[in-house]
This record gives structure tokens, sequence and C-alpha cells, in this order.
């Protein structure tokens, strides 16, 4: 074909562009479109760049560019202009050390921020930067200008007193700089005593924030002060307001005649509990009764907490506050108070107790035919622990064998089910203490989730769905009322095809793409492939970190890793917000027919209960950290067999076979070799002998050092 005098003009000219006449015309372009994402053929064909030379040439400036962060690859072959202007506000991340950043509001690279220039922001701080000119191939630099806000003025250490003034030594990763303390401010506070104080100022030129202190916790290394520690560490309370346990003891055990009226009878139902063995709070009771041949009713009775506990009353408020118990390695701090969740709310045996209960119509195929959910009166039977429980269904023999054994084949049914939908199967293992009277740990031991365990969690999460469904599932042209869900997202697809590029090592695979159902199918397929192989603890923590986590929510987007479309939390009322909330709701639409509930103050309390309930679980895992410290402190110099739990550039964490404790062999001693940090590969490799150490690794440490203060556990590699 030939071609046009315009083509052939355009060809030539195209030959003789410069580089310098390029760069800026790629300068102007981006300006133009500074809040677009413009990808390479766009690029190409608005700057009619139609030559090979010429769009090699482009593609050269562009990756000098975005090397000098003036532009940014935000995906492969898409480019944006890095337009963040001389300011910007964001939040600080404070690193012991010296190494700060700053992390920008709408997302974004994280940029340095040397300690000078740090303005004493403290963690967490939202800040105002200002940026440095940019020095060819070094990072983006910034300055602090102004805080905004502060995140966190209250810190937990170890006070040294001197003669006229003292200091909080702090085990806080964050801050780099003891605490100075006036005497005055001590509030009796002595050497070695475990303390919380308050940041008040931190004047420009002094090195240290002056502070107070707040409260003295005790002794450091005394149980109960070091777990009192972690609690005001976390933020979370670690004694129950006195205010609210005496309005606790003002509410009656007794039930009114009025409320047996109102209620559904089910105390000549037999109705059991389950539960482990050192458990004071029962939240959930079954029952069971054949209706007839091939008809079975079962409930799910949830302690009526509600009932007791009123909007908005000064325990309401303290549980709303908490939002979740927290249940450390050797005590628990309750949501509610003691009298309400040991003793009027808790199903123990042989008391009548008020429940709000769903009640199902099941077959032998464990088909649910009917469903109710309504305020009944119940009395259990008899107390269950899991191991108790167990026994019957491996024997076949004990105290309503009949029973157990029935709701037994319907759990078995219905999880049967549920992995056919395509619920993702994690079967994980808690460590556990034996704990003598001082609180020092005795012997370690796993908890694993037999029958027993799954029978009582299959019916927890058919209520729980039940619940979810009767509200949110509406006809087509209906808006559902506002409610608070329980919701899981499918996993973030980089890290889904990360696992399968680290899984493929040990000969597994991954399907990344096709339905969520394809997917979860393939997780499971993989959880089944390692079981009981020595990969097997390593992959399992690869994949759920791959997962994304569960929060609550009044936008309902249904539960991944369950595979259902409708999920909510209704069956622990004494430990969690969420499903008091739950319950109030339900009374309010179903019994009385009331009108939805505000959205935005809904989805509020949400977020606050997902964020206490994440760190409720960031203090429960400090607390069996502080716990495995202690136990190895004792077994110094000893030898032992583990695996390569983690990879950083810091060092290697392995992670000991015979009791999960966890401790890291640090970069400095493994001194045979220069090692780089293969973070793709999850591996450390030496430069000069090339050996490697990968996640998953087995390997033979002995116990070099163990700091309680820290809760730090040092290796050292047994060749």
């Amino acid at each position: 074909m030939a071609k046009t005098k315009k083509e052939k003009k355009e060809k030539k000219a195209g030959k003789r562009m410069k580089k310098k006449e390029l760069v800026k015309a790629l300068l102007d372009f981006f300006h133009v479109k500074q809040d677009e994402v413009l990808s390479l053929k766009y690029i190409f064909e608005q700057l009619h760049l139609t030559t090979h030379p010429l769009k090699m040439l482009c593609m050269d400036i562009l990756s000098e560019l975005s090397d000098d962060d003036y532009i940014t690859e935000v995906d492969k072959h898409k480019y944006k202009l890095n337009n963040h202007g001389v300011e910007m506000t964001g939040t600080f991340q404070r690193k012991s050390n010296g190494k700060n950043s700053f992390i920008p509001e709408g997302g974004g690279d994280p940029i340095f921020i040397a300690e000078r220039n740090s303005a004493h922001a403290m963690a967490g701080d939202k800040v105002r930067i200002a940026f440095y000119a940019k020095r060819r191939g070094r990072e983006a630099e910034g300055e602090v200008i102004e805080i905004l806000e502060r995140a966190n003025d209250t810190f937990v250490g170890t006070l040294e007193v001197a003669k006229s003034y003292a200091f909080l030594v702090t085990e806080n990763r964050t801050l780099a700089n003891d605490i100075f303390i006036p005497k005055e401010k001590l509030k009796g506070g002595k050497t070695g005593d475990k303390a919380i104080v308050k940041v008040v100022e931190w004047p420009d030129k002094a090195k240290n924030p002056i502070g107070q202190v707040i409260d003295i916790l005790g002794k450091a290394g005394d149980n109960t002060t070091e777990m009192h520690a972690i609690l005001a560490e976390f933020g979370l309370p670690y004694v129950y307001p006195a205010s609210v346990e005496k309005a606790a003891d003002r509410i009656p055990a007794e039930i009114p005649a009025e409320e047996y009226a109102k209620r559904e009878d089910f105390r000549n139902v037999t109705t059991f509990t389950i539960d482990p063995k050192d458990a004071k709070d029962f939240d959930d009771a079954l029952s069971i009764r054949k209706l007839k041949d091939n008809l079975w009713e079962v409930g799910v009775h949830i302690a009526d907490v509600t009932h007791y506990v009123t909007e908005g009353n000064i325990i309401d408020k303290e549980a709303e506050k908490r939002a979740t118990s927290v249940y450390l390695v050797d005590r628990t701090i309750p949501m509610l108070p003691e009298r309400l969740c040991n003793f009027i709310c808790s199903l123990r045996p042989d008391e009548e107790k008020l429940a709000y209960s769903a009640i199902f119509e099941m077959t032998d195929k464990g088909e649910v035919k009917n469903s109710r959910i309504v305020h009944t009166v119940i009395k259990s039977d008899r107390r269950f622990t899991y191991e108790e429980a167990q026994q019957i269904i491996e024997t076949k023999e004990g105290d309503f064998k009949e029973e157990i054994l029935k709701l037994d084949s319907l759990a078995k049914i219905l999880r049967e089910k549920r992995f056919t939908a395509g619920a993702i199967n994690f079967d994980r293992y808690e460590v556990k203490f034996e704990i003598d009277e001082q609180g020092k740990p005795v012997s370690v031991y796993f908890k694993e989730s037999k029958d027993a365990n799954k029978l009582v969690e299959e019916f927890m999460l058919l209520a729980n769905r039940t619940v979810a469904e009767k509200i949110g599932r509406v006809p087509k042209n209906k808006k559902p009322k506002v409610f608070p869900y329980r919701i899981h997202d499918l996993p973030d697809p980089e890290k889904l095809d990360n696992l399968a590029q680290f899984i493929a090592r040990f000969g597994y695979k991954l399907r990344t793409g096709g339905t969520k159902t394809d997917v979860s199918k393939s997780i499971n397929h993989l959880l089944d492939d390692i079981q009981g192989k020595k990969e097997e603890n390593l992959i399992e923590t690869v994949s759920i970190r791959a997962m994304q986590k569960a929060r609550y929510s009044v936008h309902n987007i249904g539960h991944y890793g369950l595979a259902f479309d409708y999920y909510t939390h209704f069956t622990s009322p004494i430990r969690r917000y969420p499903d008091m909330l739950v319950h109030r709701l339900l009374t309010k639409y179903l019994d009385l027919g009331g009108r939805s509930v505000s959205e935005q103050k809904y989805e509020a309390l949400c977020e606050h209960s997902s964020s206490m309930e994440q760190i409720a679980a960031n203090a429960e895992r400090a607390s069996i950290k502080y716990k495995q410290v202690e136990y190895m402190t004792e077994r110094l110099g000893q030898t032992y067999d583990g695996v390569i739990s983690g990879v950083t550039e810091w060092g290697l964490y392995v992670e000991l076979n015979e009791n999960k404790c966890e401790g890291m062999i640090p970069i400095r001693d493994l001194d045979d070799d220069y090692y780089e940090f293969d973070e793709k590969n999850y591996c450390l490799r030496g430069r000069r002998k090339k050996r490697t150490y990968s996640l998953g690794d087995a390997i033979t440490i002995k116990v070099a050092r163990a700091n309680l203060e820290k809760k730090q556990l040092d290796f050292a590699l047994v060749e």
C-alpha cells in the first residue's frame, strides 16, 4: 500500500526528534493530563511516536523519569505524574533505628524522614511535611513542618529513678528516646516499677520527651504486672470500673412471671452446653428433640444479654467502648461485669435462663425445612466440656448420647455442604500453656479442633447465617434494613499470585483465576495436600497471610472464607459487642416491625468493633509471646529442631517444632558470608558460598538469649 505524502513527512519528522525535545514533549503531556493514568500505547498515539527507535527512546525516558520519582509506574506500562507539590499531610511512622517514614494520606510510597527532621513527631501522629529537592537515585526525603494530631501520648515501660529525676525506659519499638520524668510527677514510683506515663511536652531542643506517671502497675517481672502492662501498651483497660460493677450488682437474677408468658418455653426439652474446661461464661446451649420420623427440632439458644443491658445505660456504654472480651494467656478481661457474664447471663446447668434462640426443623439429611428466631426460657440439663462430648462421639457411650450423636451427624452434613459450596478449611491448632499459681508456664500443649468443637461451630454458623438471611434477604425491589454483617472479602489477587509462586517451589499448584469457588476449592485442595507434610504449618501461615481479614460492616458483601452470602455474629453476646447490636436490631425488626436504624451510626459502631477486635488479638498474641519467652528462659543453651518461619533483612525467624516458640537468628550471627535478602523468594542468599536460607527450611538451633522485656528470643545456628 502506497504511503501518503503526510505519512512520509511524519516518518521523516519522527526520525529527527531529539531526546531533549521528546523529554519536553513528555513532561508537557504529563502536566496537561496530570490526574490521569496514561498507558504506553496512549502516549505513543498522542505524541505520534510511530517508529521503533522513537518508541524505544520514549520508553528509556519514561524509565528515567520513573527512577527520578517524577512519574510513577502505577501498573505495567501505565504511568501517572507524581504531582505531590511541596507539602503533604499523612501519618508519621517512627522506627527506633531512626529510619522514620511518612505515609501520604491518599496512599502512595512512604517518604523517608530523618530523625533530625522529625520535629519529635511520634508514631501514628498526623503530620504535614515539606519535600526536599530530590537527589538522583536516592529515595524521596522530607521534613515534618507541623504536627496536626497526636496519635498516642501514653507509654508503658520500666522506671529508673535517680536522686532528683527519673526516666521511663520503654521497650516500645516506636520511641527511640526514654521519657524524662520530673521527681514530683512520679506518683511514688520506684526503680524497677512498670508504669504508664503520659508525655506532656517535648521541647524543641530537648533530646527526651517529658512525661508524668499516670499509674504504677507493679514490679517488673511480676506476672500480673506484666499482663497489665501488655493491656496498657495496647490501650486496653486492665481494671473494671467500680461504678459499672455496682450497676450490675443491682440487676435482679430472678425472672419475673410476665417474662415466662412472653416467651417460648424450652425448659422441658433436652438442652446442654459444650465449652472449654476452663470456661465460666456459657454463651450458647443446644437443644434437640424428635418431632416425627426424619424430622428433628434443633435449638441454638443464646444468652439474652440485651434483656438485662439496655441501650445507652452505664453497662452498655462500657461494653461498647471495650467492644470485646480479651483473652490473655492466664486471664480474661471481660466486656461485661462479672455478675452478668459468669452468673446472670451464663447458661449454667439446672438454672432457668432467658435466651434468644434460633430454632431449626431439620431432616436426617441435614436439610433445614423451617427456622424461626424467638425469645425463649431454657434450662440446661448438663454442662459438657469439649473433652467429655468428644469421648461420647468416639465411644458412643455416656449422658445424652443419642442427642449428641444425632447433633454430630447433622453437623458433619452441614460442614460437608459448606465445603462443597467453597468454604475454606483452615484447621489451625492453638498453642496453650499450663500455668502454675504464680502464672509461670510449666508446659506447652496444642489445642486442636475435634468433632465436638466442630459440632458446636457448625450450629453457631448456621444460627449466625440464618439471622443474617432473615434481615438481609429481601425481595428484589425492597431495600434491606440496616444491620451489622460479618463480612470477608476475596483474597488480594497479588498476594494469591505470590502464594502460587511460593508453593510452586514445594511442587504444589494453585488456581488464581476463575470463579471465587474455583479459587477456594483450589486453596482447600492445597490445604489437603500439605496435611502431615513438614511444610504444612508454613504453607498454612503464608496462605492465611494472603487472605483478607474478616470485619464488621452494614454493607454486606458476603463472607468469602465461609462461602455464605449472608453472615453475622449473633451467638456470643457475652463477649462481643456486635452480637449485642444484632440482638437489639433483631428484636426491633422481627418482634416490633421497627423502622430501619441510621446507617452511619451503625457503620461507625462496626468499624470500632473491628478495630477493637484487632487490638485484642494483638494483645493476646503479645501475652503468648511473653509466656513463650518466659518458658524458654529456663532452657537457655538447649538445642531444638525448628523450621524457618520468617525471613527478613535483619535475620531469620525460626519456629521450634516441639513447642511452637518463635525466636530469631540475627543476621549479624550469620557471619560465614555476606547475605542478601531476596524478598520475592522469601530467602537469604550468601554472596560467596551461595548458601541459602529459605522460608520453610528445617534448621537446628540453640537458645542463645531470652529478653522478657522485649518479648524476644535469640537463637544461634547449630551446624
